[in-house]
């Protein structure tokens, strides 16, 4: 299955005590796609203390799939195409813009 940017997806998400099953948001592009065997995705999660200027409270996250209030957390990790990652939505234009800006923010503004 090839996935897009902005596709909201599950899986076995790495965190700093173990791995968890979670939301996820893709953040390679078409052309990282074509040219390597992984995908790069962004963290979703319903914890909402202590979000910073580089996270964002999804707005559109109903209908989007989710099933509660979510936020993106610029916590980003390259996993295998391989691994088992299942669709469930996709972002919204405006929450998509926010998770871009974000993930610039995040990695020094490149562009």
């Amino acid at each position: 299955m090839s996935f897009a940017a902005g596709d909201l997806v599950t899986v076995d998400f790495p965190g700093a005590i173990g791995i968890k099953r979670r939301p996820a948001v893709i953040l390679s592009s078409a052309t990282y796609h074509a040219t390597r065997p992984d995908v790069i995705v962004g963290l979703i999660t319903s914890q909402m203390k202590g979000l910073g200027a580089t996270d964002y409270l999804l707005q559109d996250w109903a209908q989007s799939e989710l099933r509660v209030a979510s936020a993106f957390r610029s916590f980003i990790v390259t996993l295998p195409a391989s691994a088992n990652i299942m669709q469930i939505g996709q972002l919204s234009e405006r929450d998509w813009k926010a998770v871009r800006a974000c993930v610039k923010t995040a990695l020094a503004e490149l562009a």
